[in-house]
């Protein structure tokens, strides 16, 4: 429960097993007298505790209806804390040292790993890139009529536009907004905007910022897709506005009919409802379309160091572990690696009783997981244009956005293993929100992963001579 904004928790019955292994033997009681103790300062609440009167009890364990009685009373206590200190209880509590220290270790522990292991990708791609270099030079200079091999080799199909550039370029756009809403939720959280338990600040920083930020997504899919040669951007832009929002609000109506159906206190009120489709016609909409028209009118080209032949090159039949399913578990194991351990604390704060404020860690952790989604995504390409495969544009993409898969694989582990979640409406409000926050990271480090990927490749093609 809440009350003037703090949060109060505890128990609203007890089972006494009385050291009976078999639970049809078990004694079953709901405490029917709550005790608040309220500690207030002048005219301000400071603390406030729960707790039950275990003489009250109310014996539930035969399976039929019950007349009860529920009974509460108020203890209030006077308190020297001043109101600017009420919430370091709840800061403190999660800023223990021995939870810091575990925490600050194991991020230092995986923060190493993933560094050691970009070192080694990083060492290893700029070695073999030079070897490249090198050779292809000395093959320039030895003899012309040479046939070239390798990455070289397709240099013209490197830069062939991608099947589907509508959807394509609807997926960088709303994955470019996603980024900057994350960002722009993490300078917040780090300038000290979301104080411990404030949670309906969070929810309505997220809805503000996703409304402004729908600019970015109209401008760059749009301009992309005007890049990318093509015609009908205003059906792309519609695509871009309803590839994240469509999925998202399809899962809200059904969570939210659920929650209506059980009389749950998760559901929405019908006025909040109203508000958040007001934001999306009058703010989302309009940016978006402004954003779009921007974007059609930047008549920015899409820089390709070499020319695409006319006719594309069939790619030679390659190994089962150079596919795309293989490659994406691949390029999302190292990432979501990188993140493992801060999703635990993450889970337990959403879904849990836990509290988090230590945003820098979580900050360090979001930086992280890019630099590797990039470094990965840009290393995996290499490996796919080597073998002559020049379809890259979606594999980086999907490679990207892989990590977003494993994540939902650590809630079903979560689900079963650490939380005491059951029933149907608890597990489709956390399986359907969870699948929507992991496609929301699909879409953003899918976005990161082919920005890497598309800097690396016009890199090292502006580095060698085309014919």
């Amino acid at each position: 429960m809440y009350y003037d904004d703090l949060p109060l928790w505890g128990f609203i019955g007890k089972v006494e097993k009385g050291g009976k292994a078999d639970p049809s033997e078990w004694k079953y009681y709901l405490y029917r007298h709550i005790i608040f103790d309220i500690l207030y300062n002048n005219d301000r609440v400071i603390e406030i505790n729960v707790h039950t009167d275990q003489s009250a009890l109310v014996d539930l364990t035969e399976d039929k209806e019950a007349d009860v009685q529920f009974l509460y009373s108020v203890k209030w206590k006077e308190t020297p804390t001043p109101f600017e200190k009420r919430m370091e209880k709840y800061s403190s509590s999660s800023n223990l040292p021995h939870h810091l220290e575990v925490h600050w270790f194991s991020i230092i522990n995986s923060c190493v790993t993933v560094l050691l292991l970009t070192g080694f990708l990083a060492t290893i791609l700029m070695r073999v890139l030079k070897n490249d270099f090198v050779k292809y030079a000395h093959d320039e200079e030895a003899a012309d009529d040479q046939e070239e091999s390798g990455w070289k080799y397709i240099h013209g199909d490197v830069f062939r536009y991608p099947k589907n550039k509508s959807l394509f370029s609807a997926a960088l756009g709303t994955g470019t907004q996603l980024f900057a809403l994350t960002t722009f939720i993490f300078l917040l959280a780090l300038v000290g905007v979301f104080y411990p338990y404030n949670r309906g600040a969070l929810f309505t920083a997220l809805v503000v910022i996703y409304a402004l930020t729908s600019g970015i997504a109209g401008y760059i899919a749009t301009s992309f897709y005007c890049q990318l040669e093509g015609t009908n951007w205003v059906r792309n832009l519609l695509l871009t506005g309803c590839l994240f929002c469509g999925p998202l609000f399809l899962t809200f109506c059904f969570l939210n009919t659920v929650a209506i159906a059980y009389s749950a206190t998760a559901a929405l009120p019908f006025g909040t409802i109203c508000v958040i489709v007001l934001i999306w016609t009058l703010v989302t909409f309009p940016l978006l379309v402004l954003g779009g028209i921007a974007g059609k009118n930047s008549k920015t080209e899409f820089q390709a160091p070499c020319r695409t032949t006319k006719y594309p090159r069939e790619i030679p039949p390659l190994p089962w572990y150079r596919r795309t399913i293989p490659q994406m578990a691949m390029a999302g194991f190292l990432p979501f690696s990188a993140i493992y351990i801060e999703l635990y604390y993450i889970f337990a704060s959403v879904w849990g009783h836990r509290i988090y404020t230590i945003y820098s860690i979580l900050f360090i952790v979001f930086i992280i997981l890019l630099i590797v989604t990039a470094f990965i995504t840009v290393a995996l390409t290499y490996f796919q244009l080597a073998a002559e495969d020049h379809e890259w544009w979606w594999r980086s993409f999907l490679c990207g956005g892989s990590t977003g898969f494993f994540v939902y694989g650590y809630c079903l582990y979560y689900y079963y293993a650490r939380s005491d979640m059951s029933g149907f409406m608890q597990t489709s409000f956390f399986f359907g929100y969870m699948a929507c926050i992991c496609y929301a990271f699909f879409l953003m480090l899918g976005m990161i992963g082919f920005r890497a990927a598309l800097f690396f490749v016009r890199h090292i093609y502006k580095s060698i001579k085309c014919e």
